[in-house]
């Protein structure tokens, strides 16, 4: 998820390691907060592989500054994870909506539907947090009131997110409206 936000960010423009930082503080940061110590160690491994480049500008004070940008190699392999992403980023909510905050970068409809195609079949599929005998269990069926609203929840979000994806879908498919 990371390195996603990271390619994903460079592909929109260059930008300094604290700029950076701060625009996947405001995708995710609430959530699954981004270190110096989680973030620099990616931002090597990308320079490493040849997916990003770095270079010095002077600073606005004293100090130097690195920006980042995305080398062709880096645009190929954001396409390349756009267009067939991990499970995880398809099944985690979170992952997902990162995923979701690049796609339009997908040159083409046809692979941006096919990624929100494996994200409705993944809702599509009965679950719960909540199992009785492998089965899994509705808000209804569950007594405690703190699990039946987590499981409300859930099926409020899910239905919304649903809805979205069919007309989503039927856009870039050419069946709807932009």
């Amino acid at each position: 998820m990371l390195e996603l936000s990271i390619l994903g960010f460079l592909y929109e423009e260059p930008l300094h390691g604290y700029d950076l930082k701060a625009r996947i503080q405001g995708l995710s940061g609430h959530i699954r907060p981004v270190s110096d110590g989680a973030l620099y160690p990616a931002i090597t491994r990308l320079v490493k592989a040849g997916l990003v480049e770095q270079r010095t500008e002077p600073g606005k004070s004293a100090a130097p500054r690195r920006i980042l940008s995305l080398t062709e190699a880096g645009r190929g392999e954001l396409l390349a994870r756009l267009r067939e992403p991990k499970d995880a980023e398809i099944t985690d909510g979170q992952r997902f909506f990162t995923l979701l905050a690049f796609l339009r970068h997908l040159p083409d409809r046809s692979g941006q539907a096919a990624v929100l195609r494996r994200r409705q079949a993944f809702l599509d599929a009965p679950a719960s947090f909540f199992y009785r005998d492998g089965r899994p269990l509705s808000a209804e069926e569950t007594p405690d009131l703190f699990r039946r609203g987590m499981l409300r929840i859930a099926r409020a979000t899910g239905t919304e997110e649903e809805k979205w994806l069919s007309e989503a879908i039927s856009t870039l498919e050419g069946n709807g409206g932009s």
